[in-house]
This record gives structure tokens, C-alpha cells and sequence, in this order.
């Protein structure tokens, strides 16, 4: 279908109103024009937020911890949500995925711990995928802290994000802990290859560009050789067996749109309980961008639908 109208107005008024790309930027102000981008109004409520740091494989790791304004649905603790933010590890915070961690804590009825993993090229792979995994096992380690249940756990987050909840949730199966349930992957980066015919498809004009998504790469992993493996490409992964339940979510308009498909296909095929969405007519982002940009909507409440679900189901 064509792009829906609500980002067909985005693209045209951010085209209008100029600016530097973020491929002609060092990552410092890459990160800063980011963060502007986020809506700092408006944000959805939820019963608490708070920030914490842990100790981590190479320095201290920022934590923020959400939890719903409604009582959990089964005895006292929570479900919890790990989350870890896109922008192609190289950009992005916990400011810049604020908004959709406020979503899924109060639309699921959980938990969430969003992560501040290390940023390239500061500190190139394997930093975020650490980091990650860390935290990931402080909070099955330290659930009840959090008025959270270790038994109900999830992975999830967007693009580079999704990436990382793959990686997060293949590391765990291959190390034995911590246990996983489910993992929410939304339009995630799974294969270095970025050869699809969505990468050609949509190589520039979408806000995503091909030549954006080299850029990342470049900076997160410069050694090309090592981009095939399954920590950094969780698609390349010879076993897919005993990983979690996934949902997919991927955008017609995105040139990552057929590596997260074929991921879930890959998944399904392993035996692993999958869901895959495309939402047709829309981008890149549109997760992250839902409160400013209805269209988006949709992906949001059948993201947080399943999860919830899959906790309290």
C-alpha cells in the first residue's frame, strides 16, 4: 500500500526544514539532534519511575526502572520487561526511549527496566551485547527489588534494540541462564548482510536510509569478518532450537523490513512459538514516534496486547 499519510507529512516537513543528516555528523551531535527529536510532553503516566546504576562488565550501567499505576494481575510482583533502546548503537539513551517504555509498563501491566548500554564507536561490539546480557541477569537476580517476578521475564526493544533482545535472549539459552520467556523484537537489525530487496526497496527516503544503517555498522563492529557472528547477526546462528516466544513487528517502508521477516521465519521453523506483523504503509520508527504520529498506534497496543498476555495469559 502506499505510505500512510500521517508519514508522508513527517518526511515532507522534515525534508523542508533542512538540517545535517546524521551520517554527516560525529556520533556526539548524532546523539544530541537524537534526543531533540524525542517528544517531551505529553508522555504516558505511569505509577513510578526511577533511576539506579549497577555494576557492569566494563564500567557502572544506568538503569530506569518503570512500574504500572494498577496492581499486578497475579499475586503481588509484577512481570518484568528488560529493554534495550534502538538507535544503531551508536545513538539513542534512556530519554530517547522514555516514551515507549511508559507504554509497555502501563498498556502490559509490568515491570520495565530500560537499559543504558555502552554506545559505539566509544566502545565497539561486544560493549552493548555485555552490557546487556548484565543486565539482563541483575534483574533475574535481583527481581523482587523491583516488585518483579524472575519467573515471568521478557526481552524486548527496537532496531538496534531488537538486535540486542535477540542477541540477549541466544546468549542466555547458550549460557543456561538467566531463563527467558518471551522476546518483543520491533523492526530489529538480525543480519550484517543488509542485502534484502527492502534494503534496496527503501534505501533512502523513509528516514532509515542503507547508507545510514552502513554507517552504524561501521561504527559498532569496523571488523567486517566479525559481523557474521551470531552475537552481533543473530541470523546467522547455525541453532535457533529452545530460544523464547517471539513477536516480530516490522514496517512495509523500512530497509530492515525483511531480515526481522525472515528472522521470524527462521524462528518458526525452529520450533519456537512466532508471531510476525508487517505494518503496511509505515516506517522505520513508527514505534517510538506513536504519540506524535497515530498511525503508529496500532504496532504499539499489539506489541503490549501480546505481551500482556504472555504474562498474565
Amino acid at each position: 500500500m502506499p505510505l500512510h499519510p500521517e508519514f508522508e507529512l513527517l518526511l515532507t516537513e522534515m525534508a523542508a526544514a533542512g538540517g545535517p543528516q546524521l551520517i554527516d555528523l560525529p556520533p556526539a551531535e548524532g546523539r544530541e539532534m537524537f534526543r531533540a527529536m524525542q517528544p517531551m510532553d505529553g508522555l504516558p503516566e505511569v505509577g513510578s519511575v526511577s533511576n539506579r546504576t549497577i555494576a557492569g562488565p566494563g564500567d557502572e550501567i544506568a538503569l530506569r526502572i518503570y512500574t504500572p499505576t494498577t496492581p499486578p494481575e497475579l499475586g503481588e510482583y509484577y512481570p518484568v520487561l528488560v529493554n534495550f533502546h534502538g538507535g544503531g548503537w551508536v545513538i539513542g539513551d534512556l530519554d530517547t526511549a522514555d516514551s515507549s517504555c511508559r507504554d509497555i509498563c502501563q498498556l502490559a501491566n509490568c515491570v520495565v527496566v530500560s537499559v543504558d548500554y555502552r554506545l559505539a564507536p566509544e566502545h565497539p561490539y561486544p560493549a552493548a551485547v555485555e552490557d546487556c546480557y548484565a543486565a539482563t541477569c541483575w534483574v533475574a537476580e535481583h527481581a523482587g527489588e523491583l516488585q518483579a517476578d524472575a519467573s515471568r521475564l521478557a526481552v524486548g526493544g527496537d532496531s538496534a534494540g531488537g538486535n540486542l533482545a535477540a542477541v540477549v535472549s541466544l546468549m542466555s539459552r547458550d549460557k543456561g541462564y538467566p531463563s527467558i520467556g518471551f522476546q518483543l523484537l520491533i523492526y530489529p537489525v538480525t543480519d550484517a548482510a543488509s542485502n534484502t530487496p527492502s534494503y534496496r526497496e527503501n534505501a533512502e527516503g523513509y528516514l532509515l536510509t542503507a547508507e545510514a544503517m552502513a554507517w552504524f555498522w561501521d561504527h559498532y563492529i569496523p571488523n567486517a569478518e566479525q559481523r557474521q557472528n551470531p552475537y552481533a547477526s543473530p541470523a546467522s546462528a547455525a541453532d535457533l532450537s529452545g530460544l523464547p516466544p517471539a513477536l516480530v513487528l516490522t514496517a512495509e517502508f523500512d530497509p530492515l523490513r525483511d531480515e526481522g521477516e525472515a528472522y521470524a521465519k527462521a524462528l518458526a521453523n525452529a520450533g519456537i512459538n512466532t508471531e510476525q506483523v508487517r505494518y503496511d504503509g509505515l516506517i522505520h520508527g513508527f514505534f517510538g514516534m506513536s504519540h506524535a504520529v497515530p498511525a503508529g498506534r496500532a504496532g504499539v497496543e499489539k506489541a503490549c496486547a501480546v505481551l500482556k498476555d504472555h504474562f498474565y495469559g
